[in-house]
């Protein structure tokens, strides 16, 4: 499962397109924390009553920590961008799985049809043999043939699912898979066997905390813009009058008024996106406590039923199907009675393996839901040191 997921994360277009996307939230890290201003060199020259040659050298200086507000807004919108390439691997290897395990279902549901259809031809050929010596009437021959075509048509379907379910696993991982690993036979794990991350340590909110940050140092950012940069200049040179040559040297400060635009209105404007974010993240916080509890609460109810119905008696297809072929043959059930049995048999089978894949699919939905998908692909389900494996740190 871990190769089959590894692979499917190399191959998929999403996860190299966000994989570019966080190469370039660290390039645009790196360039917020460049000094902001590089200096300027002006040569001058003039011909007059007195001729001038200077050189001057200018810089603005950095003096109210804009390049460390702007360095701090980009170290957050980069923690933001691996969260947010983390949590797309998680809803790609998501989605393959659930699709993955709907085709093996399709598959399986295909197997149990073309059971269906061998036991129809079995029981066509039987009912006619009968009739030709009397044992059934015709009508009850007839009504084996109407059961023949109707799970020819049956089986088209289910055909048609199993390969609607394959394209929509291809739509996911392309042709990186040509054999499908099977569904486990056994139950899905328990739910205690899994210890759910505390919600604040989920990547959901820890993208939405690296967002809120990334505002917060917006509004220094936008602070520390209002207040203007000195330029210091320094020229050097000489003049020369006549026979007289004078070396002149000169130090100047500039400084921009904000008399026109004071930037109080870019504060504002900071400060209510950075109000919005902490909303967002408590409004994240409920979700996803919400969306755990009804994760669990599915999960064990569907878990619950898959467990019953494998212990019980609904479970038994083959040894019913037997029985009820024997009973038939020996007269002690009409033909309308054997289709009626066989077909509720054959029903409850596809039931059972419809529901044994929402199980399936249900604990996919739990484990991302409490943030231990990863880790269950590299087989830690506890609380542990984080290893080598596909849950590991994106390196920077």
């Amino acid at each position: 499962m871990q190769d089959a997921v590894r692979r499917i994360w190399q191959a998929s277009p999403e996860v190299q397109a966000a994989r570019a996307d966080l190469d370039a939230a660290q390039a645009r890290a790196r360039a917020a924390a460049q000094p902001l201003y590089n200096p300027s060199l002006s040569l001058d020259a003039e011909n007059a009553d007195a001729n001038r040659r200077t050189a001057g050298i200018s810089l603005p200086l950095d003096l109210s920590g804009k390049r460390r507000a702007r360095a701090s807004q980009g170290e957050a919108d980069l923690l933001a961008a691996e969260a947010g390439y983390n949590l797309l691997r998680r809803d790609v290897a998501t989605r393959w799985l659930k699709a993955w395990s709907t085709a093996a279902l399709a598959a399986r549901q295909s197997e149990l049809g073309q059971r269906r259809l061998a036991l129809m031809k079995r029981f066509d050929d039987l009912a006619a043999q009968r009739l030709k010596v009397g044992d059934i009437s015709s009508p009850e021959r007839d009504l084996a043939g109407l059961a023949l075509g109707e799970a020819q048509v049956q089986q088209a379907t289910l055909a048609g699912n199993e390969a609607a379910a394959r394209a929509a696993l291809l739509a996911i991982s392309g042709d990186q898979l040509t054999a499908l690993p099977p569904l486990p036979n056994g139950m899905s794990p328990a739910a205690g066997s899994v210890t759910p991350l505390p919600v604040d340590e989920l990547p959901e909110l820890r993208q939405a905390r690296a967002q809120q940050a990334s505002a917060e140092a917006g509004v220094q950012v936008a602070r520390r813009a209002r207040i203007p940069d000195p330029t210091l200049s320094l020229t050097g040179g000489q003049v020369r009058s006549g026979p007289r040559t004078d070396q002149v040297i000169g130090l100047s400060v500039s400084i921009p008024l904000p008399v026109l635009n004071t930037g109080r209105a870019e504060v504002d404007a900071a400060r209510a996106e950075a109000d919005a974010a902490a909303a967002g993240v408590r409004s994240r916080q409920f979700v996803l406590r919400a969306g755990l509890q009804e994760a669990q609460a599915r999960y064990a109810a569907l878990r619950s039923a898959t467990e019953a119905f494998r212990s019980g008696r609904a479970a038994a297809f083959e040894d019913r199907t037997a029985l009820l072929e024997k009973l038939w043959r020996a007269g002690e059930i009409s033909t309308s009675d054997y289709l009626v049995q066989l077909k509720q048999s054959l029903d409850t089978a596809l039931s059972g393996q419809e529901l044994e894949s929402q199980t399936w699919q249900t604990w996919f939905d739990y484990l991302t839901a409490a943030g231990r998908l990863t880790d269950w692909l590299d087989g830690r389900t506890q609380d542990g040191p984080t290893q080598d494996g596909l849950n590991q740190d994106i390196p920077r």
